[in-house]
């Protein structure tokens, strides 16, 4: 289905055609830009339906057969079909933008009219939502084929498994987690099944797949992107993003996806804050004369982390950065896991009864309650149902929170908030700095297992409780590491491949950090920061197939 109804669609920044080569040139699909897969498409030499082949073709090498990544609940059986109307489109001389024909995967709680939308839980199997999201709606209309709903933690929480998408694999070590939440959509823009996809962040959810997996990921700032129509954790702290192989990429994905929404109150704040292109900052030199911030705090948890991040610290002051070491107050650390625990757990029984009121389908569960009885007939099923303990554990704990109008929750949500917000502010200022920098993960990916179908962890995207062994990110100072503290903020966060460990290979990711509505610096330095340090590796379990190169 092609929704032809939109918002206006910012201009695409003419510098980075411009810099294309005037001849010929063929580079790999696992490379290919999306300005590189436009220009193949404007001569001719490549269609979105070709191009949605490819995809189409690795998911069923290593998707449905294969390594079985578990990365995908439901494929688009209309795929084609939209990538050959938007052929059509571009032959009549109607273009709708950068993304058009552009294949690309949605974390499966953001909803879509004409697909399912689970939240990996499989008594929402036959979901279907009343309209679109405000983002599936904003991408469909700027020439996006939604490709495929990506599997998740369960209801965004736990473990990387659902009951409905099963157990996730790493595609560079398939012992290895891809972390979660949004680990589907990590994995397949690592194994390279769409040219980007949308995750969703409440405490790290795309952070930790970003850097398990080895890719860009942004966690945007609150209220720059708007959440109508995407399944609630906690509204407080949710926010939705791009996750792709390239800063250019994550750029031209968020040119469309920030700006307001009618469903979403929280985008308020974003009026006249958000530019006409994320990627006109986009400059080799970016990093000269700008001042980082190093947050130590969130290291010493693994050695080959620790040495893949003084690497990245000595290219960037290679490329003209300066580098101060920064400690941020104990105290704040320490309040780090108990406030997002407690926001979370009051917010997400309401919340997510909210949202299930607004589906159409009268035998779906309306009530957390039912929920979790699903959920333990799971524990005892022999229907093949892949349970995630870790997540019913989450969900009575909601249950017994405290309603949104009483301690400890309000002093939790204003209060506590607060402190943090101003804390990270005035450090930022006192050191006058350009971002934060820390490891996005203090660990390399963990071996499946413990965070699937053992010991709870605090949630899935940072495993503050369990560790990070659990494949999960959070590594580091306190329960939840930093990841909790910037979506408590309201911050931005940029994650882009920094290295790799080595036996086994894994990646490592830098993370840049700014205040609310600093994307456009934070990606013009973690651009700077990809060229100068090409740090992303293909996965070893999904190698390239047969023609899969790219000519323009």
């Amino acid at each position: 289905m092609i929704l032809r109804s939109s918002p206006v669609i910012r201009v695409f920044s003419l510098a980075l055609l411009l810099a294309l080569p005037l001849r010929a040139t063929t580079v790999a699909l696992s490379d290919a830009t999306i300005p590189q897969l436009q220009a193949a498409m404007q001569s001719g030499s490549l269609t979105a339906e070709k191009l949605t082949q490819l995809f189409l073709a690795r998911i069923d090498a290593y998707e449905k057969s294969g390594p079985r990544l578990h990365a995908l609940i439901t494929v688009n059986p209309h795929a084609l079909d939209d990538a050959r109307a938007l052929d059509a489109e571009r032959k009549a001389g109607k273009v709708r933008g950068p993304l058009h024909g552009i294949p690309i995967v949605l974390k499966d709680i953001i909803d879509t009219a004409d697909l399912p939308t689970t939240g990996g839980f499989y008594g929402l199997r036959d979901s279907i939502p009343p309209q679109d999201s405000e983002q599936a709606k904003r991408l469909r209309a700027a020439g996006c084929i939604i490709l495929a709903k990506a599997n998740l933690s369960e209801f965004a929480s736990a473990g990387a498994v659902s009951t409905l998408g099963g157990i996730m694999k790493n595609p560079h070590a398939l012992d290895r987690s891809p972390s979660g939440s949004s680990g589907g959509t990590g994995i397949s823009i690592a194994a390279w099944l769409a040219v980007f996809g949308l995750g969703t962040d409440t405490g790290g959810s795309i952070r930790g797949p970003s850097s398990a997996c080895g890719i860009v990921g942004l966690k945007p700032s609150y209220g720059l992107n708007g959440r109508g129509g995407i399944m609630p954790l906690a509204l407080s702290l949710d926010t939705v993003g791009p996750m792709a192989r390239s800063v250019t990429d994550v750029a031209l994905a968020l040119n469309v996806m920030a700006g307001p929404d009618p469903r979403d109150p929280a985008t308020k704040v974003n009026e006249g804050k958000i530019p006409a292109d994320y990627t006109a900052g986009l400059k080799l030199d970016a990093l000269k004369g700008a001042r980082l911030g190093l947050l130590r705090d969130f290291m010493k948890s693994d050695p080959a982390v620790d040495a893949v991040i003084e690497s990245a610290v000595t290219m960037l002051r290679k490329q003209g950065a300066t580098v101060v070491e920064v400690k941020m107050p104990r105290y704040v650390i320490g309040l780090n896991g108990d406030l997002y625990e407690t926001i979370r757990e009051a917010e997400f029984h309401p919340q997510i009864e909210d949202y299930l009121a607004t589906l159409p389908r009268k035998d779906l569960p309306k009530k957390l309650s039912e929920i979790i009885t699903m959920s333990e007939k799971v524990l005892l099923s022999e229907e093949g149902w892949e349970p995630n303990r870790a997540r019913l554990e989450t969900m009575k704990r909601s249950v017994k929170a405290g309603p949104l109008d009483a301690e400890p929750y309000l002093s939790a949500v204003n209060e506590g908030r607060k402190m943090i917000r101003d804390n990270l502010a005035a450090l930022f200022a006192k050191e006058k700095l350009d971002a934060f920098i820390t490891p996005t993960s203090g660990r390399p990916a963990g071996l499946l297992g413990r965070e699937e179908g053992g010991a709870p962890p605090a949630d899935g995207a940072s495993a503050g409780r369990a560790g990070a062994a659990s494949g999960a990110t959070g590594a580091g100072a306190g329960a939840g590491g930093y990841t909790r503290l910037i979506d408590l903020s309201g911050w931005a966060d940029l994650i882009v491949p920094a290295g790799v460990t080595s036996d086994p290979i894994l990646p490592v990711a830098l993370s840049f950090l700014g205040p609310p509505f600093s994307e456009p610096r934070l990606l013009s330095l973690g651009y700077a920061f990809e060229q100068a340090v090409p740090a992303r590796i293909n996965p070893a379990k999904t190698p390239a197939l047969k023609d899969e190169t790219i000519t323009y």
